[in-house]
C-alpha cells in the first residue's frame, strides 16, 4: 500500500473504533467522561513503561485499562459522596493527567514518549513504524492495534448486545432482571481505555475525544434506533477521516487537525439537515403549525 493509503486507512479505523465506543457513551451521557478518560490513560502509559521498560501495544492496552477503569471508579465514588459529576471529573481528570505528565519526567529524553506527542499525535508518521514478523513487514503497528482493538469491540457488543442496550436506557429495569450494570459499566470503560491508547500514537488525545464524542453526537440527531446510531457513528468517524485528509492535503494543514475539523463539519451538517430533530426540519414545522392556526 501507499503512504497515503495507510495513513487514510489508519484514519478510518480510529474514526470506526472511537465513533462506535463513543455512542455509547453518548446514549448513557457520560461524553466528558470520554475526555478524561483519553488524558488520565497517559498515566496507565507511563506506568507501564516504568513497570516493562517497553512501549509495546499489550503493556501499554494493559496499563490503559487498569487506569480508564480506576478513572471510572473515582469518579462515581466522588459522585456518590456527594460531589457534583462534573466536578468530580474535573478533579479526577486533572490528578491523574498531571500525575501522568510529572512521571513522563523520569523515563528521560531518549524515549518516544512525551506530552507534545501524546497530546496532538502525528499520524503522518504512522506509515514508518511498522511490525515486522520473522523479517516480514507486515504494515504499520498502529494499524495492527486498532484493528484488534476494533474487533474487540465489536465482538464485545455483539456478545452484550441486549445486556448493553437494556443497561443504557433503562438501568434500573436492567438490575430488576438481572443484568451485571456495573460489570458492563466499567466493561465500556475498558473499552474505552483500549480505544483511546490504540489511537494515542496515531493522532494524539485531542483527536481522540474528537472521535469519541462528535460522531456519536452526530448520529444521535440522524436515527432513534440502537443499532442503527453505532453503525452511523462509525460510518461518519471514517467519513471524518476521509473528508480530513482530503482537506488536509488540499490546503496542506495537520492531518490530525484537518480530521478534527471535518468532525465539527460533519456534526453542523447533521445538526441543520436532520430530518427530525434538525434546524431547518424544526424551522419548516414552526411555519407549518403557524399556517394551520
Amino acid at each position: 500500500m501507499s503512504y497515503s493509503a495507510w495513513i487514510i486507512l489508519t484514519g478510518c479505523l480510529v474514526g470506526v473504533t472511537c465513533g462506535v465506543t463513543g455512542a455509547l457513551l453518548v446514549l448513557r451521557k457520560m461524553a466528558m467522561l470520554a475526555d478524561a478518560i483519553s488524558h488520565t490513560v497517559l498515566l496507565g502509559i507511563v506506568g507501564a513503561f516504568l513497570v516493562t521498560h517497553s512501549l509495546n501495544g499489550i503493556p501499554m492496552l494493559i496499563g490503559a485499562a487498569i487506569v480508564g477503569v480506576l478513572t471510572a471508579v473515582m469518579v462515581q465514588a466522588l459522585d456518590s459522596s456527594g460531589v457534583q459529576s462534573d466536578a468530580a471529573i474535573g478533579v479526577v481528570f486533572t490528578s491523574l493527567f498531571a500525575l501522568g505528565v510529572v512521571l513522563i519526567s523520569f523515563i528521560g529524553d531518549n524515549v518516544h514518549l512525551d506530552v507534545q506527542h501524546a497530546l496532538m499525535g502525528e499520524i503522518a508518521f504512522i506509515p514508518w513504524d511498522t511490525l515486522t514478523i520473522n523479517g516480514v513487514d507486515l504494515g504499520p503497528t498502529a494499524v495492527w492495534m486498532l484493528g484488534g482493538v476494533l474487533l474487540l469491540n465489536i465482538s464485545i457488543i455483539l456478545l452484550l448486545y441486549k445486556e448493553i442496550k437494556i443497561s443504557t436506557f433503562d438501568p434500573q429495569l436492567a438490575l430488576s432482571i438481572g443484568v451485571p450494570v456495573v460489570f458492563i459499566h466499567y466493561l465500556l470503560m475498558t473499552m474505552v481505555s483500549f480505544s483511546t491508547v490504540a489511537s494515542f500514537d496515531s493522532v494524539g488525545a485531542i483527536l481522540v475525544v474528537a472521535m469519541l464524542i462528535v460522531p456519536g453526537s452526530s448520529a444521535y440527531l440522524l436515527t432513534d434506533k440502537f443499532g442503527m446510531m453505532l453503525i452511523l457513528s462509525g460510518v461518519i468517524g471514517a467519513l471524518s477521516a476521509l473528508v480530513g485528509y482530503g482537506g488536509a492535503v488540499l490546503f496542506d494543514v495537520s492531518i490530525s487537525g484537518a480530521i478534527a475539523s471535518a468532525t465539527g463539519v460533519l456534526f453542523t451538517l447533521c445538526f441543520m439537515l436532520s430530518p427530525k430533530h434538525g434546524m431547518i426540519a424544526k424551522w419548516f414545522r414552526r411555519k407549518k403549525m403557524q399556517q394551520s392556526v
